[in-house]
C-alpha cells in the first residue's frame, strides 16, 4: 500500500490539568458520585487533539497526515489498548502526554484489506510516569452495502459463568456526553444516518474507550478505587445505542477476566486486568 517507514518514531506531546469540572462531568457521564479518587479511564479525557473544526474531514476525525499517517482506508476504529496503571493521578495535576507511532503493520481479513498502526502514550504527572499505554488503531475498507436496522432483543443473555455482572443501556445522551468528554466528532457516534448509511452499521456505534471506561468502573465497583496494575482491551464486536450491554467479570486471585456481552450474546470487547 505505501511504505509508512518514515513514520515509525513520530511523537507528539501534549499538555492537561485534572480540573474539578472535568472530574465532575466524567463522573455524571458514568453515573457515579465525585470522591477524592480519580477514577481510572479518566486519562482518556486528557490531552485531546485539538482539531479546528474547518480541518476536519467527512467522518469528523482530523483530516489525514497530521501525527498519525494518511492511511489511504476510510474507516477508522479504536481496536485495543493494554494499559499500565503505575501512579494513581490526583485533582489539580499537571498532565505531560507524550504520543509516539511505534508500528504501522498492512493485513489482509475477511473484511478487505487492514491497517494497524500502533501508538504508545506516556502519561506524566512532573518527572512520574503514571501511565503507560499502547494503543492499537485499525483502518478498514468502506462498507459494501448499508446494514439493515436491528432490533435489540427482550432476552437476557445466559450469563450463568460469570460471577460479576451488571447491565447498562447506552443511550443516545451517554454516547454525546462521552463524544464531549473526549472531544471526539466522529460521526458514528452521533449521526445516525451518516453511521448507517456512509459506514453501513444498523445504528449510532458505542465509542470503545466508553466500554473500557465502564468495564473499569465496574471494576472498581468491586474492589475499590484504583486498585488494577494494568488493564487490557480488544474490541470483538461494534454495540449500539438502545441495545443492552452486560458487564461481566471473573476474578481468579490477582487477575480477572472481563468482558462486554452485547444483546445477542455475543462478546463486545474482551478485557484482562491485574491488581
Amino acid at each position: 500500500m505505501a511504505d509508512w517507514a518514515d513514520w515509525i518514531g513520530k511523537s507528539e506531546t501534549r499538555h492537561d490539568v485534572i480540573t474539578p469540572g472535568l472530574l465532575q462531568r466524567f463522573c455524571a457521564t458514568i453515573d457515579q458520585p465525585v470522591t477524592d479518587d480519580i477514577p481510572q479511564g479518566l486519562h482518556w479525557c486528557l490531552c485531546l487533539p485539538d482539531t479546528p473544526t474547518a480541518e476536519l474531514a467527512e467522518d469528523g476525525h482530523p483530516a489525514k497526515g497530521g501525527f498519525l499517517p494518511p492511511i489511504p482506508l476510510p474507516r477508522r476504529m479504536w481496536a485495543s489498548s493494554s494499559v499500565s496503571f503505575d501512579h494513581p493521578l490526583q485533582r489539580g495535576d499537571e498532565i505531560t502526554r507524550v504520543s509516539t507511532v511505534a508500528s504501522i503493520d498492512e493485513k489482509s481479513g475477511k473484511s478487505g484489506d487492514l491497517v494497524f498502526v500502533a501508538v504508545d502514550h506516556e502519561t506524566r504527572v512532573g518527572d512520574v510516569v503514571a501511565i503507560r499505554e499502547r494503543q492499537n488503531i485499525v483502518y478498514r475498507e468502506p462498507a459494501t452495502t448499508a446494514a439493515p436496522a436491528s432490533l435489540p432483543s427482550n432476552e437476557t443473555p445466559d450469563l450463568s459463568g460469570w460471577a460479576w455482572q451488571q447491565t447498562i443501556l447506552p443511550t443516545e445522551p451517554l454516547l454525546f456526553r462521552y463524544s464531549a468528554l473526549t472531544f471526539n466528532s466522529h460521526r458514528i457516534h452521533y449521526d445516525r444516518p451518516y453511521a448507517m448509511q456512509d459506514e453501513g452499521y444498523p445504528g449510532l456505534v458505542v465509542q470503545g474507550p466508553l466500554m473500557a471506561t465502564l468495564l473499569l468502573n465496574f471494576a472498581a465497583s468491586e474492589l475499590g478505587a484504583n486498585r488494577l496494575s494494568s488493564f487490557s482491551f480488544r474490541g470483538q464486536a461494534p454495540a449500539f445505542a438502545n441495545a443492552a450491554i452486560y458487564l461481566v467479570g471473573k476474578p481468579e486471585g490477582e487477575t480477572m477476566t472481563l468482558a462486554v456481552i452485547g444483546h445477542d450474546g455475543k462478546e463486545v470487547m474482551s478485557a484482562q486486568a491485574r491488581i
